[in-house]
C-alpha cells in the first residue's frame, strides 16, 4: 500500500491498540534503555511505550497521518517523529542500541535491503527485533495481508539473520479475537565479534 492509502486508513480510525504488542513488550521489558529506531512506526504505540521506559526513540513512517496520531498522545514529546519511506531513509551507522521493526511488509528485494541496512545502524551488541505476519497465516486465515509476496518466514529472513547473533528465529502464535494468528520473529543482536559468537 502507498502512503496515501495508509493516510486514508489512519484518518478513518485508529488502527492499532494503544498498548504495545505483547511479545514486543515481553522481549524488551528488561533491556536497558538507550537509543531506539522504530521503523514503520504507524501510530507510534511502540515508540511511545519505549519512550515511557526511558528510551530515546526515533519513530519513522511514511504516513504523516499515522504519526500525527502518535504525536497527539501523552509523552509524544519524548519521541522524534520522522515522516519518511523506510526504503530510502537512513540512520547513522552504529548509532542505535535497538532497531524495532513491527509488521513492516514489503516485497523482496526492498524488505531485505531495508533490514540488512538496519542491522548496520546498530552499535555492536545492539538489539534487533522484527515481528510480522508469517506467510502461513494465509492458511490460518486470521487477518493480516493476503499477499504471500510481502509476508515473512524464517527462510525469507535468513539473509538478515546471518548478520546477527540470533536468539530466536521462529514462527510464533498470537491470540486474536478471530483466532490464532501466526507471526515470524527475529530477535538477536549485532555481533561484537564474529557472527555466531554470542555474548
Amino acid at each position: 500500500m502507498r502512503a496515501e492509502d495508509w493516510d486514508a486508513r489512519y484518518a478513518e480510525r485508529q488502527q492499532w491498540s494503544a498498548e504495545p504488542n505483547a511479545l514486543v513488550a515481553e522481549l524488551l521489558r528488561d533491556v536497558p534503555p538507550g537509543t531506539a529506531l522504530d521503523l514503520a512506526a504507524g501510530e507510534g504505540r511502540h515508540a511511545l511505550w519505549l519512550a515511557a521506559r526511558g528510551w530515546r526513540v526515533t519513530a519513522v513512517d511514511f504516513s504523516a497521518t499515522g504519526l500525527a496520531r502518535g504525536q497527539g498522545q501523552a509523552g509524544a514529546d519524548r519521541v522524534a517523529w520522522v515522516t519518511a519511506d523506510v526504503t530510502d531513509w537512513e540512520a547513522a551507522p552504529g548509532s542505535a542500541d535497538l532497531v524495532l521493526v513491527a509488521y513492516l511488509h514489503l516485497p523482496d528485494p526492498p524488505v531485505t535491503d531495508v533490514l540488512r541496512r538496519a542491522v548496520g545502524w546498530l552499535r555492536p551488541g545492539g538489539r534487533f527485533l522484527l515481528l510480522g505476519h508469517d506467510v502461513e497465516n494465509l492458511v490460518a486465515g486470521v487477518g493480516g495481508p493476503q499477499d504471500p509476496a510481502i509476508l515473512h518466514s524464517t527462510d525469507r529472513l535468513a539473509p538478515v539473520a546471518e548478520l546477527l547473533d540470533v536468539d530466536r528465529l521462529e514462527q510464533v502464535a498470537r491470540s486474536t479475537p478471530a483466532g490464532t494468528a501466526l507471526d515470524t520473529l527475529l530477535w538477536g543482536r549485532r555481533p561484537t565479534g564474529p557472527v555466531g559468537a554470542r555474548r
